[in-house]
């Protein structure tokens, strides 16, 4: 992965005061409006709040962009509909699951996986290491 390819500047990034709800809340807000206010938008903004585990896995930045919009994530993309289910944490972990309605009317329940990064420059930060079709 390019370093100049995260974080996505002008998109929301993670910051130590969000708690696991928010990071999820954030990311499933702006996959909801997908191309506002660029094109890409929401899942750039997961991009920048995936781990960096995750971004080895997924990225680069484009690899992501067609990761999440092959047939598993493409529900994700401007959904109408989110129902999030309890947060589930520990000290340093964190799931939850989310039922989606994609614009297409089809229902898919996601879980993600957090953990809050220790050092760094994300330190206190939670992240997204992962996202199940569950």
């Amino acid at each position: 992965m390019s370093p100049s390819d995260y974080p996505v500047t002008g998109l929301p990034t993670p910051d130590p005061s969000y708690s696991p709800v928010r990071v999820v809340e954030i990311q499933l807000t702006a996959l909801a409006d997908n191309d506002d206010p660029v094109e890409d938008a929401g899942i750039k903004t997961a991009y920048n709040f995936a781990s960096p585990a995750n971004r080895r896995a997924t990225g680069p930045l484009d690899r992501f962009v067609r990761m999440v919009r092959g047939p598993q994530y493409a529900p994700m993309i401007d959904h109408v509909e989110a129902v999030s289910g309890p947060m589930e944490r520990g000290d340093d972990a964190a799931e939850q699951r989310v039922t989606l309605t994609g614009p297409d009317g089809r229902t898919v329940t996601y879980r993600f996986g957090l953990s809050k990064r220790r050092g760094g420059p994300l330190d206190g930060c939670w992240l997204t290491d992962r996202v199940l079709v569950d």
